[in-house]
């Protein structure tokens, strides 16, 4: 038998609780604040506690920072009727076993009751949080869906880790925004994060991007660069598509990861102190099957895997999340009824960021203040294909063999955003979401110079 102590404001929650746990066999004390749980728990005889965290006077947080600060902390789990991504989060960084949402019934409770005990050895008293930590990142990680809140409290576990994190999930799914969170709440979030596209930039250029070179080292290397490890030191460096990176820039990262140094291209070794997180939408075990990766460097940069399910598996979370772009956009717009359920019927293959493109063109296109569903025809019409004299559905450029249609489509974008930025072309390859050199590559190759 297990003694486990409720703090909740909430009497009738607490009542009802401490009389479930009974029913389990287990004996309850109960503590209607946390002045009160904290002064019971300086003396012995708790096993767990079940803790809310709105409550009067102390917060549930600022309890769960002092618990974990004993000498011999009984494990934690947090029980609250307004779960958060931030709230989640900090909760896990903190120490807790789990992260409920109220009201938890009695077979969730029990089963929350045998993964608390027996109680873990006594841990290391962790230190004060930042309360300036809970801050932002609410915003960015929108999502309260089962899945969301299994990621949510694994960016809780690993946030003060060292670890490498390989952030893996389909295009779209919001990669970047889970490693920026796993840095805004870990301790290197006053340091710089950087991020860098491995698809988006030449195999030829990326050494230099990520370790930098030294001023002559080759053909137009007019000045020192110090590359993003040294841009990311003391901080975190996100490699995102990972997989898209050649063999031979491969084996280096390895050396890097290994020795904590760079060596920028003409010059010499440089310590570095950065974190890195990793991401791809591709299937690195297949490719270390097939020989196109390297399986050291999987398991150096696959340490702790984070896995962000596709949209279409998390429903819950596509109105808050479409709610969520109307109002960054502040364009006063709110969706009717009918619109919501065109949103869920959507398979969204582009995921959050197909949502997000699909909130802001309807907001911009839409004659009324409220959406209504035939405002989002144009993802049936994205998704099927506009007949256009071919194939029933089946658009011009999608006609005839796979490089031809690539190579179409290629010059079709490039067109349309080089007329868009008035024929700038750094700001052309910046939206376009890769390297000014390859789109000059491009261009000659399509001929479009």
């Amino acid at each position: 038998m297990a003694r486990i102590l409720i703090v909740d404001d909430d009497d009738a929650l607490r009542e009802g609780i401490a009389e479930t746990l009974a029913d389990l066999g287990h004996a309850a004390e109960e503590a209607p604040e946390g002045a009160t749980a904290l002064a019971r728990l300086a003396k012995p005889g708790i096993d767990a506690v079940l803790l809310d965290l709105r409550m009067p006077g102390m917060d549930g947080m600022e309890v769960l920072r002092r618990i974990q600060a004993l000498p011999a902390p009984p494990p934690v789990a947090v029980l609250t009727a307004v779960p958060t991504a931030d709230n989640t989060i900090e909760a896990m960084r903190l120490g807790a076993v789990d992260h409920l949402a109220k009201p938890i019934g009695r077979d969730d409770l029990a089963a929350l009751v045998a993964r608390m005990l027996p109680p873990p050895a006594p841990a290391a008293a962790m230190p004060n949080a930042d309360p300036a930590a809970e801050s932002t990142a609410e915003g960015d990680l929108v999502g309260s869906s089962a899945p969301m809140r299994e990621v949510q409290k694994a960016i809780g576990r690993v946030a003060d880790s060292e670890a490498t994190v390989l952030i893996t999930g389909e295009t779209g799914t919001g990669k970047e925004v889970v490693a920026r969170a796993i840095h805004g709440h870990g301790r290197r979030a006053g340091k710089p994060f950087v991020a860098v596209n491995c698809a988006a930039i030449p195999a030829t250029l990326l050494e230099s991007q990520l370790f930098g070179h030294a001023r002559g080292a080759f053909t137009g290397a007019i000045a020192e660069r110090a590359g993003s490890f040294r841009e990311a030191d003391h901080g975190t460096l996100f490699l995102d598509e990972v997989g898209d990176m050649d063999l031979a820039m491969q084996a280096k990262l390895l050396r890097v990861l290994q020795d904590h140094t760079v060596v920028p291209v003409g010059g010499r070794a440089v310590a570095v102190d950065v974190r890195i997180l990793a991401a791809t939408h591709r299937d690195l075990r297949a490719m270390v099957d097939k020989g196109s990766f390297r399986e050291d460097l999987y398991y150096r940069i696959g340490v702790v895997p984070v896995h962000l399910p596709p949209l279409r598996e998390r429903l819950s979370d596509i109105l808050p999340l479409a709610e969520h772009f109307l109002t960054l956009i502040g364009s006063g717009r709110r969706l009717s009824a009918e619109a919501a359920a065109r949103l869920l019927e959507h398979p969204w293959p582009g995921n959050v960021r197909e949502l997000r493109n699909a909130i802001e063109r309807a907001a911009v296109l839409a004659p009324l203040v409220v959406l209504s569903a035939a405002d989002f025809d144009f993802l049936e019409e994205a998704r099927t294909g506009t007949p256009e004299g071919g194939a029933p559905g089946v658009p011009d450029w999608l006609a005839g063999d796979l490089p031809g249609a690539v190579a179409r489509l290629e010059t079709a974008m490039i067109r349309r955003t080089l007329a868009a930025c008035g024929g700038n072309r750094t700001e052309a390859a910046r939206r376009l979401g890769i390297h000014r050199q390859l789109l000059y590559e491009k261009l000659k190759r399509l001929g479009l110079e």
